[in-house]
């Protein structure tokens, strides 16, 4: 399985918004692609390019946020030699590259004031003029913009202009955030978990288990498909057991006792805290009562003692392995590998 980006889903509102670009594809009008992170705008761009007549031009993309203010329309629209200091020769810009093709222009709420004027007039007239030049040039472009903004509400704001919003939005193609396409989740996990196995070379894909295709759908996904694809993928290679289905799912890679600004408890010194007003930072969990304990055999003691520790924290917790970490002051990484090594998540699935 080769990693080309492509369109997986089944939930209606995904279907709608990728139906739509496809009709709107074969006209020569621009379209705005409208989208929280992740959820693939640069693929419908993509798909409008590649359905259109132009498919055989040029799609040319560029990121209006990763600019600076002064260069974009430099980029945007090229320069002559002598422009301006450090432009020692002729430069076409992004619209010139683009001709007889698609220019995408990602993060397009971000473009100056300035910039937008000069689009507005590429827009309206099919010709671009280069920073010091007298004459314009004649290009045949067409347009696909993305943002994450609302853009009615930037024009409301005075931050973005009326007159080019008018401009490109012949059509608007609005795409659904993975938390509200119904279905998908499983569909898109499945797919980069298989693709990550050929990748890691596995002999077959396990698949995940119920408990952890639980996680991965009941979770928000405020990165999107982008982020499901790191999560997936970040747990199939950290997988030591190609045979048995994944079981692990970590959401913040970030998320570690020794993160920076963490304080260690461990480590701390003891202190006195009779009559501090202070609460504790977290709920401390009391061991079932054992009474006296005597035994000849330390480590078989600790382990007993660590497994019943957990059965209590998790019968506190109504087996909530989230609300059991916290209150037993581990991450939840930590919890599963414990919870494994005691083989209580087997007898957990079993029951």
């Amino acid at each position: 399985m080769e990693r080309t980006q492509s369109f997986i889903g089944q939930s209606l509102a995904f279907l709608d918004a990728v139906e739509r670009a496809s009709r709107a594809a074969p006209l020569n009008r621009p379209v705005l692609v409208i989208g929280e992170r992740g959820t693939g705008k640069e693929l419908i761009a993509e798909r409008l390019h590649h359905l259109s007549s132009r498919w055989a031009g040029p799609l040319v993309t560029m990121n209006c946020a990763a600019l600076p203010e002064n260069l974009i329309e430099a980029e945007l629209f090229g320069h002559e030699a002598g422009a301006f200091t450090g432009a020692s020769k002729t430069r076409h810009g992004r619209f010139e590259e683009a001709d007889g093709g698609t220019l995408f222009l990602d993060e397009l709420a971000t473009l100056s004031s300035p910039a937008q004027d000069r689009l507005l007039r590429a827009v309206e007239y099919g010709e671009v003029t280069r920073i010091g030049a007298s004459k314009p040039v004649k290009v045949d472009v067409r347009i696909v913009a993305a943002t994450n903004e609302h853009l009615p509400r930037l024009v409301d704001q005075g931050k973005f202009r009326a007159d080019l919003l008018d401009r490109l939005c012949f059509e608007v193609v609005t795409l659904p955030p993975l938390r509200l396409r119904q279905g998908d989740v499983p569909l898109l996990a499945e797919h980069f978990g298989r693709r990550m196995a050929v990748e890691l070379d596995w002999p077959s894909w396990p698949g995940f288990t119920r408990q952890a295709m639980s996680e991965l759908e009941g979770y928000n996904w405020p990165g999107n498909v982008r982020e499901l694809r790191n999560v997936v993928e970040r747990a199939v290679y950290r997988w030591d057991d190609p045979e048995r289905p994944i079981d692990a799912i970590q959401f913040d890679p970030f998320s570690s006792p020794w993160a920076p600004g963490k304080t260690i408890v461990a480590d701390a010194p003891a202190r006195d805290v009779t009559g501090s007003e202070e609460e504790p930072t977290a709920p401390v969990p009391v061991a079932p009562a054992a009474g006296s304990v005597t035994t000849s055999d330390f480590r078989a003691a600790v382990t007993s003692y660590e497994r019943a520790l957990l059965e209590d924290a998790l019968a506190r917790n109504r087996y909530n392995q989230r609300a059991t970490a916290a209150a037993l002051n581990l991450s939840y990484d930590q919890l599963r590998h414990a919870l494994k090594r005691h083989k209580l998540l087997e007898g957990e699935q079993a029951a």
